[in-house]
């Protein structure tokens, strides 16, 4: 129910939605923001998928927004046929960078440099995940990996940084994965025990993840 609500206010109420966000990053600030200081310093370098592939995990709120808009540019159109959590515009990006219960986070590529040079960073974000959380305690779950790194596991190495956080300060954690989306079907099913909460219109299943 939550998921439908939120989707709708988004949706069709947007300035509701924005007011709401603000009070509910505020809220779940207060209530979880020292658990994730904690967690987040365990993120980095703590996969050994991490290593072999020389792969950092970076906070969005630590990247620049132009590389975060440029990421999502260049990714095929297809891409973004079952993934639309939100918009991918320099606004739209700079208020989930602010947003404190936005737990987003990117991998970088530190030995592909050929990109952004020149704002002073080093490597390529090839992947992008993020738990949409609430004060309440329930977080949702979405990732996109880059086109040029798909078939590398990195869906699934995502699906697990997210667990490791949102369980690791005290989340229920839930996914919607459309039937004909394979991939990221998979991956929830690899990276996670689930169990399918509802069944929703457009072929979407409703999922809750469960702590291994």
């Amino acid at each position: 129910m939550l998921y439908i609500i939120a989707h709708f206010l988004r949706d069709k109420m947007s300035w509701l939605w924005g007011l709401i966000d603000i009070v509910n990053s505020w809220l779940f600030f207060f209530r979880y923001g020292k658990k994730l200081k904690l967690a987040e310093v365990k993120l980095d370098r703590s996969s050994n998928l991490l290593r072999a592939y020389r792969l950092r995990v970076i906070p969005i709120r630590e990247v620049s927004t132009i590389m975060l808009v440029e990421f999502f540019k260049r990714q095929p159109k297809e891409a973004f046929k079952f993934f639309k959590p939100h918009r991918f515009d320099v606004a739209s990006i700079m208020k989930l960078q602010k947003n404190k219960s936005f737990l987003g986070y990117v991998l970088v590529d530190e030995y592909n440099v050929a990109e952004f040079q020149n704002l002073g960073f080093k490597g390529t974000i090839v992947g992008y995940c993020f738990n949409r959380s609430f004060f309440h305690g329930k977080g949702f779950r979405g990732r996109m990996v880059d086109i040029d790194y798909r078939g590398r596991g990195l869906g699934t190495l995502m699906n697990k940084i997210l667990n490791d956080v949102g369980f690791s300060i005290g989340l229920r954690l839930f996914e919607t994965v459309n039937k004909e989306n394979m991939a990221s079907y998979k991956s929830a099913m690899k990276a996670s025990k689930v169990i399918v909460v509802k069944e929703l219109p457009n072929n979407d299943l409703y999922l809750e993840i469960l702590k291994n």
